[in-house]
């Protein structure tokens, strides 16, 4: 209601006044302006406060009149009323504004005094890490300290006592060598003693040991000449007595003729039949292992024998993890060569070589067993160390490969080792002897049996050894597939059907075998058919070492972990030639070359 009373409102100019113009206030007589011009400024001004100006409560009084006269007085008032209200209301909400600024200036406060003193404790903290750190370092140093006085002590000790003990030593050595010397002596002295008695006694029986020297000389001469006289007059009447009868000498030279002739004849008969024995019934030096029974081993093993008489051929690819490519190349020459032994017709010499252990002697057993054949194995190594006599061992075992009636498949395993190249390597006479005998009894082809030569270092072979060969396989590395299907097999193997057997001490945990095969194989990447096989082994002996014989997930996974840092330890351990010849291991691409891994018992 200010505008009512007159506030905020402009007072009106009053010119009636003159010269005094607004100064001059209603009803003051020019008595009062004298007097007011006697004043001073300041109470002038007190005076001015308590004067009553009139014309603002008779224009509030108008305005009032005019207000109740007005149809809107009412609402004006309302307005007024709600204005007054909007105006509390306002400054309501600023108090609270303020009283929340004082409470957010509160709390920022005690943040700010919350982080300090958080600040405060981890200095304090920090201290008291320094403090403790290097009370640390002074005690580990004053124990030091402690432990290099301690060996002082000891090594003063040692040393006290190795000179203690060198002075008892030396005591015990001039001793021992004072009783020696003494002993000598005496043993001197002794034998003086018994030398001069001895001589004593020879210079007084010298008379009657000459008398028997004597006696026993003349029986011995007596008994010879009557020896010499007994054998000439029997000797001579012997012969006299043949002389003069021809039939006794035609007897006595018929004898001496038949006695010569029954020993070189048997001699050469003893010869005979020992070639033929070996041949037939023992089997050559050079040779380890064979299917070959031989006579002997049928009386030995004669179920084995009788086994062996009713199997059957079987698939040479049974049990093969290999690239289909690879596989079917493979097929052909079983085929091939179960065909070539029933038509008897001429092997081809056959060369496997790659990387060790993906199964090159396993496939040379399959493949004798699916052609009926007999198999051999020898070892390049074991010709060296027989010098001089390998040359007739090597004669040997082709002679007993001509006389197998089955046909025989002949593995020379690491045949790099002695079929090196003459031009090039240094080996000895004896090692190019064996090389030339070796490449005279293969120089043609031959009905009786096949030559299947392994190595994993092909390019060092004789140029004439690469001429002899028919048909070259390389066997590389397992690729990510084989790998996988190799795992699952050796997993069924050697956990599930053990686990399935019920064995005391073998439990299998719950776990997706599927997916453990398949993480595996992306963990062996570059592992041969062997190494992987060896994983199953691991596998068992995890379990036997287990607590309660229970096989998990996280024991196979550490085994196979175990496995690949192995092999990754194998692989850094090899020389610069090395990585050079078994350029299979370190260069080849499982996507360029098919991959070949067998699955038997032993790769």
């Amino acid at each position: 209601m200010s505008w009512l009373l007159g506030r905020n409102r402009q007072q009106p100019t009053d010119f009636s006044g003159g010269a005094d113009g607004p100064d001059k206030p209603e009803g003051q007589t020019a008595g009062e302006r004298g007097n007011d011009s006697q004043l001073t400024k300041a109470e002038r001004k007190a005076m001015e406060a308590y004067r009553f100006d009139s014309s603002a409560l008779e224009r509030a009084a108008d305005a009032a009149k005019t207000l109740e006269r007005s149809r809107h007085a009412r609402e004006a008032l309302e307005l007024s009323k709600m204005q007054e209200s909007t105006r509390q209301q306002e400054y309501a909400t600023k108090v609270k504004e303020y009283e929340a600024h004082i409470e957010q200036a509160k709390v920022e406060q005690k943040r700010i005094d919350h982080e300090e003193r958080r600040k405060t404790l981890i200095e304090e903290t920090k201290q008291q890490q320094q403090r403790a750190q290097y009370q640390d370092q002074l005690s580990r140093k004053r124990y030091e300290d402690q432990l290099v006085q301690q060996q002082r002590v000891q090594e003063e000790n040692l040393r006290k006592q190795e000179e203690s003990v060198q002075r008892q030593e030396a005591m015990r050595r001039q001793t021992i060598e004072h009783e020696i010397e003494m002993k000598e002596k005496n043993r001197l002295k002794l034998l003086e003693h018994e030398l001069r008695a001895k001589a004593r006694v020879d210079r007084e029986n010298r008379d009657i040991n000459l008398e028997k020297i004597r006696l026993k000389a003349q029986e011995h001469r007596t008994t010879v000449l009557e020896g010499i006289r007994t054998a000439g007059s029997v000797i001579g009447a012997g012969a006299e007595a043949m002389l003069t009868d021809w039939d006794k000498v035609l007897t006595a030279a018929g004898g001496l003729s038949l006695l010569a002739l029954g020993v070189y004849s048997a001699k050469g008969a003893t010869g005979v039949v020992s070639r033929y024995i070996e041949a037939r019934i023992g089997k050559p030096t050079l040779v380890g292992d064979t299917s070959r029974f031989a006579f002997l081993d049928a009386i030995k093993h004669p179920v084995k024998y009788m086994k062996r008489l009713r199997s059957k051929p079987t698939d040479a690819l049974q049990g093969v993890v290999l690239n289909p490519k690879l596989e079917e190349r493979l097929r052909d020459i079983a085929i091939a060569t179960k065909n070539t032994r029933i038509n008897r017709g001429f092997y081809r010499n056959v060369l496997m070589h790659g990387p060790p252990g993906t199964g090159k002697t396993m496939f040379a057993k399959k493949l004798a067993e699916h052609s009926g054949m007999d198999f051999a194995i020898m070892t390049g190594g074991d010709v060296a160390p027989m010098g001089k006599e390998g040359v007739t061992a090597i004669h040997k075992v082709f002679d007993w490969s001509n006389t197998s009636r089955r046909g025989l498949l002949l593995f020379v395993d690491e045949a790099d080792a002695f079929l090196r190249k003459r031009s090039s390597e240094k080996i000895s006479e004896d090692l190019r002897a064996a090389l030339n005998a070796f490449l005279y009894r293969t120089s043609e082809q031959n009905p009786k049996f096949m030559l299947v030569l392994a190595s994993n270092t092909p390019e060092q072979f004789d140029y004439a050894i690469n001429d002899r060969l028919d048909e070259m396989v390389e066997f590389t590395l397992p690729g990510l597939e084989e790998r996988e299907r190799l795992l699952r097999l050796y997993f069924d193997k050697y956990v599930l059907q053990p686990a399935a057997a019920g064995a005391k001490r073998f439990k299998l945990d719950t776990f997706d075998y599927g997916k453990t095969c398949v993480k595996m194989a992306q963990m062996c990447e570059g592992m041969s058919g062997r190494e992987i096989s060896k994983l199953g082994v691991a596998w068992q002996a995890a379990v036997y070492a287990s607590e309660d014989g229970t096989l998990t997930e996280k024991m196979v996974l550490d085994r196979c972990r175990d496995a690949v840092q192995q092999h990754k330890q194998k692989m850094a351990w090899l020389s610069e030639q090395e990585r050079a010849d078994h350029k299979s291991i370190s260069g080849a691409s499982e996507a360029s070359k098919p991959p070949l891994t067998l699955t038997a018992d032993k790769l």
